[in-house]
């Protein structure tokens, strides 16, 4: 049976000790969606959201929220980062939001990539909040996770 790995043996939280692992590339990817009215989709489609440009500011945001993700999720290790690209894209339903975040480092990356996008949604719905009061964000989740050894 598997345990999990942020408690103790007393069922605590425990911030896993990494310090013993291997540095390698670590690559992560995620993605999530946020449904709008056809009055969002038409604000932002016309770049005309008093708020500014929807698409672009939640790309910056989700950036700004994969760096954040240590100060913000408490048993996560801070990674260097060295890469983050972030994608909103309008469907016909409302934005669609990918990102892939690297680094190099003894842990993964995922818990960045799904907080760039979790943040880049929440700041859709920031955005369109004042004309579509039944926005749903859903579907958020990890679609890739990869790991490889660095030869020098």
């Amino acid at each position: 049976m598997k345990t999990l790995s942020h408690t103790d043996k007393k069922g605590k939280a425990n911030m896993v000790d990494v310090g013993n692992k291997p540095d390698q590339l670590r690559i992560a990817k995620a993605q999530g969606s946020i449904r709008l009215n056809k009055e969002a989709i038409k604000l932002i489609t016309e770049n005309n959201n008093k708020k500014g440009d929807v698409l672009s500011i939640s790309e910056f945001a989700g950036i700004q929220g994969a760096k954040k993700t240590a100060d913000l999720i408490p048993l996560c290790h801070p990674l260097q980062i060295t890469k983050i690209v972030v994608k909103a894209v309008l469907t016909k339903t409302g934005v669609f939001v990918t990102s892939e975040v690297r680094c190099i480092g003894k842990t993964g990356i995922e818990m960045e990539a799904l907080t760039a996008v979790s943040i880049a949604l929440l700041t859709v719905y920031d955005m369109c909040k004042a004309v579509d009061k039944a926005m749903v964000i859903e579907k958020i989740k990890l679609i890739q996770k990869t790991k490889e050894d660095i030869f020098l």
